[in-house]
């Protein structure tokens, strides 16, 4: 049976992954998948398959599912109020029709 849920992703700097994660397990999250990510925006473009420096430099796609919108939008609040001023990022929620899932 198919469950109704909010999906928040984040997109941002691999710098910030420890403190972002952090931040979803104090909002009570239980879970997130994340990704490398890829793209061109209003602050830098990255291109696939030019190596960096380090992994500092690169970024990620955060994405977590949550049956509580206020857990998702805490955690979107907190991110960007803590890290979009001077880091690069951009967070995007929406609701979701989850067909199968272990738990949520």
């Amino acid at each position: 049976m198919a469950k109704q849920a909010t999906k928040l992703v984040i997109i941002t700097e691999m710098l910030l992954f420890k403190h972002i994660v952090r931040i979803i397990d104090a909002a009570g999250a239980t879970g997130y998948t994340v990704t490398p990510a890829e793209g061109k925006g209003s602050r830098n473009t990255r291109t696939p398959g030019h190596p960096t420096v380090s992994d500092t430099l690169e970024k990620i796609k955060i994405e977590i599912i949550t049956v509580d919108e206020k857990v998702a939008r805490a955690i979107a609040d907190e991110v960007a109020a803590k890290y979009f001023e001077n880091f690069s990022g951009i967070i995007f929620i929406g609701q979701v029709e989850v067909l199968y899932a272990h738990s949520l």
